[in-house]
C-alpha cells in the first residue's frame, strides 16, 4: 500500500514573535513494515532547519526563526509505501535496552485504579495478555473527542473512562509496564478505511517487547494491531517524547493553532503512472 501525508500546522501570534525555536519529529524512518518514497519539510517564513536523532533514534529537526515573525506554517508533505507485519516492528537499529522502558513518567504513572485493571488480564504467555490488555481498554474506555486534553494523564482519563488515541495509548503503556513488559508511545499516521481523509491530529498507538519478536505495535483505540494502514513516525516514553511539534517563541504574545490534515491511499493507477507510466 502507498499512502500520501499532507499535514499542516500554522501558528498566529498576536504580535511578531521576536524569536521561534521548534522541535520537529515529523519524519518516519524506514523499516520492514514501511519505506519512505519521499518526504519534505517546508516553511513559509525565513528558518534554519538542522536535522539530527535523539536518543530514542527519532529523526529530529530543530527549527530557528531569527527575525520578527506573526506567523509560522510548518507544512509536511510525503508518501510512505507499507506492508502488513502484523504489528511486528523489524528492520529498526535499536539504540536503547527494552528495559529503559519499563520506566513510569507523569503521563504514564499508574494509579490503584489501572493497577486492579491490569491485574485483570488472565495469565498467560505475554503476547496473548498483551492482546487481552488491548481489548479489554478498547471496550472500558470510549474514544470521545474533546473529553481529554493533551497534559491528561493516563490516570485521568482511564478515571474517566473516555479520551482519544493518545489516552489509550498511554493507559496501555501504563497497564503494560504494572505486567513487568516494557512498553512505549508511538506517533504516527493511520490512513482510514472508512473514507474520511480530513483529520484533525495524527494519531498514536503504543508498542511493547515480546521475547522472540520484539517490538510489537498495538491500536487500543481501535483494538487492532498496526496494520498497512499505519506510518509510524516516532516512539518516546510517552506522549510528550513522541510529540510531532513542540517548542516555545518569545515576544508573540498569545498564540494560535490551526492544523490541517490529509492522509489518503494513493490509488492503484497513480501507483502504475508513477513507477512505469500508463498501462499498455
Amino acid at each position: 500500500m502507498r499512502i500520501r501525508i499532507d499535514h499542516s500546522t500554522r501558528y498566529t501570534y498576536a504580535r511578531a514573535a521576536r524569536f521561534i525555536v521548534q522541535t520537529l519529529r515529523l519524519t518516519p524512518r524506514s523499516c520492514e513494515g514501511q519505506q519512505v518514497r519521499d518526504w519534505r519539510i517546508e516553511t513559509d517564513v525565513d528558518a534554519r532547519l538542522r536535522r539530527s536523532e535523539d536518543a530514542f533514534g527519532n529523526i529530529v529537526h530543530s527549527l530557528y526563526t531569527e527575525r520578527p515573525t506573526d506567523a509560522l506554517t510548518i507544512r509536511v508533505t510525503g508518501e510512505v509505501s507499507t506492508i502488513d507485519t502484523g504489528g511486528v516492528v523489524r528492520g529498526l537499529s535499536e539504540r536503547l535496552s527494552p528495559l529503559v522502558f519499563l520506566r513510569e513518567t507523569p503521563l504514564t504513572r499508574a494509579d490503584a485504579a489501572i493497577v486492579d485493571f491490569a491485574r485483570t488480564v488472565p495469565d498467560g504467555a505475554t503476547l496473548a495478555r498483551l492482546h487481552a490488555l488491548m481489548g479489554a481498554l478498547h471496550q472500558d474506555v470510549a474514544f470521545e473527542v474533546g473529553a481529554t486534553s493533551a497534559t491528561h494523564t493516563a490516570a485521568e482519563a482511564f478515571g474517566q473512562k473516555r479520551g482519544v488515541c493518545q489516552d489509550h495509548a498511554q493507559i496501555f503503556i501504563a497497564a503494560a509496564r504494572v505486567l513487568g513488559v516494557p512498553a512505549r508511545y508511538v506517533s504516527g499516521h493511520l490512513s482510514r478505511q472508512d473514507g474520511q481523509h480530513d483529520q484533525d491530529a495524527a494519531h498514536a498507538w503504543a508498542e511493547a517487547w515480546v521475547q522472540d519478536l520484539g517490538w510489537v505495535g498495538f491500536d487500543p483505540a481501535n483494538g487492532v494491531c498496526p496494520t498497512e494502514h499505519y506510518v509510524r513516525v516516532a516512539v518516546g516514553l510517552d506522549a510528550l517524547g513522541a510529540t510531532p511539534i513542540r517548542g516555545t517563541s518569545y515576544g508573540g504574545g498569545q498564540e494560535r493553532l490551526t492544523v490541517a490534515l490529509h492522509v489518503r491511499p494513493v490509488q492503484q493507477n497513480q501507483q502504475q503512472l508513477q513507477s512505469g507510466g500508463w498501462p499498455r
